[in-house]
């Protein structure tokens, strides 16, 4: 290392205001030491040590407090768990927790409700050829585990039956979320993350702004979201009401909301592999500071080699093999509450076996298209005139069966790719 930036490093540690970690409980000192070192060895990677030294005491102070999902241990010995046998499957949830985050959005003494009104499931491939990104509904209906008592860890809360799902971070923590999920799917999930409000509008500008296609008007005096028809590009507290607008999109329904967060996602993954996010050391600087400083991560996404592991899995996937898709659910008898259909088995499929989706096009066709959309599905093409039938040759009944290399999905699971530029569906004041 030059004699300049040793000594660069040296004044950084120097004046690193290390009395405010005094105030830290003794039991999460080595977590937190742990953060700032994953991010330093992340940033150092791809920008130098002179950023790193920086890095050092300027992240020290945003870090937050993480969560045990009391599986870190499976993860010993795994050499690459960008490359994980089966495929890694990572938990985001973004609370509604006013705590922290100002009077923007209402009175944290006042709303005090803690509740995951986004959960997502991301699962990367083992090869890293494709990734899925499953979106549950707030309102879906699960059945909840035992879990671990956040505050006392060696006591368990009771299992729950027939609860909506953006219960379970109050009842149990992020850790009792994963369990729900995980029996929901059937899969392992040994990463998670849970973001608030200010999170959001921080990652949002860390990426530079996310572009995103309006068809119709959106007008939601709730969130405080108006946006003309047209191309708009947001960041910030303005990125934040649009993936939290309900009332002004669609039906006005959570299921039409998540349609508009999939817009908004697509065109976030398009914008990362586009504009050399991950080569930039300020924006990825500006992206690990906001993340430290606004999410709570499990345990096993303290080891610096993982999360760099992770980092890179999805650098070089296909636009075209990053599905973002919705649970299938149907509303319940009564309506206020939906529960998963029985198409959900195919997700299940899908993931347990690391295979890439396919959507059906004409049901994406009659979900998506609309008349104010320009990048709206095409029509299905006329069919072309029936041929003479091809003789097939003869099957043998030994022969063993062909591996699948997808999933089709059926009609009522909707979604949409990476690569695929879509139009939120707008909603004015006089349709609400």
């Amino acid at each position: 290392m030059p004699e300049e930036l040793r000594s660069s490093a040296r004044r950084a540690a120097a004046s690193a205001p290390v009395v405010r970690h005094g105030r830290l409980k003794r039991r999460s000192a080595w977590r937190t030491l742990a953060k700032v070192a994953a991010s330093v060895v992340a940033i150092t990677a791809v920008s130098g040590v002179s950023i790193a030294a920086y890095a050092a005491w300027d992240l020290a102070d945003t870090v937050q407090p993480t969560v045990s999902l009391g599986n870190e241990d499976v993860l010993e010995g795994v050499p690459d768990v960008g490359a994980m046998e089966g495929g890694l499957n990572m938990l985001i949830v973004g609370s509604d927790s006013r705590q922290g985050q100002g009077e923007a959005f209402g009175d944290p003494d006042e709303e005090t409700a803690v509740l995951n009104d986004v959960t997502m499931l991301l699962h990367i491939s083992e090869d890293h050829s494709n990734a899925s990104v499953v979106s549950f509904p707030r309102d879906m209906l699960v059945d909840v585990p035992e879990c671990a008592d956040p505050e006392n860890p060696d006591e368990q809360l009771s299992s729950l039956s027939g609860v909506k799902i953006n219960s379970v971070l109050s009842h149990g923590g992020l850790g009792c979320v994963v369990k729900t999920v995980e029996d929901e799917l059937g899969i392992p999930i040994l990463f998670a993350g849970s973001v608030q409000f200010l999170g959001v509008a921080g990652l949002s500008e860390a990426v530079g702004g996310v572009e995103v296609c309006v068809a119709e008007p959106i007008e939601d005096e709730y969130t405080g979201t108006f946006l003309d028809a047209g191309t708009h590009t947001l960041s910030g507290m303005a990125a934040l009401q649009f993936l939290r607008t309900r009332h002004g999109v669609g039906d006005g329904s959570d299921l039409a909301r998540i349609s508009n967060q999939q817009v908004f996602l697509s065109s976030l993954a398009r914008t990362l592999q586009s504009n050399g996010t991950l080569g930039d050391p300020v924006k990825l600087y500006s992206i690990a500071k906001a993340a430290l400083a606004n999410m709570q991560l499990s345990e096993s996404l303290m080891n610096p080699t993982r999360m760099i592991s992770i980092a890179k899995a999805l650098k070089d996937t296909d636009l075209n093999k990053i599905a973002f898709i919705q649970y299938p659910t149907a509303y319940v008898e009564g309506g206020g509450a939906v529960a998963p259909t029985s198409s959900a088995e195919y997700i299940r499929t899908a993931l347990t076996n690391d295979l890439p989706v396919t959507f059906d096009a004409a049901a994406q066709q009659a979900a998506f298209a609309s008349a104010g959309d320009p990048n709206a599905i095409a029509p299905a093409a006329e069919a072309p005139a029936e041929e003479a039938p091809v003789e097939e040759a003869p099957v043998d009944p030994a022969a063993p069966a062909p591996v699948p290399t997808a999933e089709a999905l059926p009609g009522d699971i909707t979604g949409q790719t990476a690569a695929e530029t879509r139009c939120s569906a707008g909603r004015t004041l006089g349709e609400q």
